[in-house]
């Protein structure tokens, strides 16, 4: 009931409040948060929520056009003149802004934008590679899954396709296709950016799995982060790594090095927890997942793997 009429006190103060610091700043809201704002997560944030709250029926219409851009897969880096120029334009039209004044105003809110919409554009391709399940029959499927074994195991051979090999990258079985159901093609394209990108640390993380006392599944744990990478993806909570990355915008690479960092952070809290078995994983990993998500909450945080030389 009070989140209620918090709500619509909000609805009918707002464009108050907006037409005030208006008046007395003489900046629009999103000229304001542009200017006041750190630039990454807390700027790219609340020019989005400012953009999704606008009234205005050309914002609006701006972030229409944006969404169906990514809905009809022509969102494309080389294909950004074309989206983000009129949208630019057109917001600098309907908040009546000095494009010569104003010109810092243009390079930020085009670069919010970009963030924004990469971010969407991101939710989607996410989405589509979890849906593709593992098949024995597709010679790229198995080419990737033969890779993985390689960069993991670089000197020794597997014996067959299917073996008991595989249990020692931490597949449950025989046949590693049975353990990618949940998050299909996702899970594998993950493993495998780990190994290839990162070869100290993935080598590194696989050793702890290998740990007589505090060892544990690397690819079955591998899946279950992909898992939490998507949720933390879907929800939002990712927009703070994926904004505060200046080098890059959200991408599937960003995704994947977003998914490689979990699993190191992981890694490290696992083997500092020392648990008294695979039993505790349960609790570890929930308790991996809030920090996380703690972490997440304060936008000015920034993300990166630090190789860290143990003895354990």
């Amino acid at each position: 009931m009070i989140i209620n009429l918090w709500s619509v006190l909000q609805w009918y103060l707002r464009p108050i409040i907006k037409w005030f610091l208006r008046k007395t700043t003489r900046l629009c809201e999103l000229q304001r948060i542009c200017y006041g704002d750190k630039a990454g997560a807390p700027r790219t944030c609340n020019v989005e929520r400012s953009l999704m709250l606008s009234r205005t029926k050309d914002i609006k219409e701006v972030i229409s056009h944006l969404d169906a851009t990514v809905a009809e897969k022509r969102f494309t880096v080389d294909n950004f003149r074309n989206i983000f120029d009129p949208s630019v334009a057109i917001i600098i039209r309907a908040k009546q802004i000095n494009c010569k004044l104003h010109g810092s105003f243009v390079v930020s809110i085009r670069r919010c934008l970009e963030q924004i919409w990469s971010y969407r554009n991101l939710v989607n391709e996410v989405e589509e590679l979890r849906r593709i399940q593992f098949d024995s029959n597709d010679p790229s499927h198995e080419e990737k899954l033969l890779k993985l074994w390689s960069l993991l195991v670089p000197n020794e051979l597997l014996e067959s396709r299917v073996s008991k090999q595989w249990q020692a990258i931490g597949f449950q079985g025989d046949d590693p296709k049975t353990d990618f159901r949940g998050m299909g093609l996702l899970g594998l394209e993950n493993l495998l950016f780990f190994a290839s990108e990162y070869p100290q640390a993935s080598s590194h993380v696989l050793s702890h799995s290998h740990h007589p006392k505090y060892g544990y599944t690397f690819a079955i744990v591998g899946i279950n982060l992909t898992s939490m990478a998507y949720y933390l993806l879907k929800d939002g909570s990712a927009k703070t790594y994926m904004f505060n990355t200046k080098r890059y915008l959200p991408d599937i690479n960003l995704f994947h090095r977003f998914y490689c960092y979990l699993f190191y952070e992981f890694d490290k809290m696992w083997i500092e927890s020392k648990p008294q078995n695979i039993m505790e994983f349960s609790v570890i990993f929930k308790k991996f997942e809030n920090a996380v998500r703690t972490e997440l909450a304060d936008p000015a945080s920034v993300f990166r793997i630090n190789i860290e030389v143990d003895t354990i």
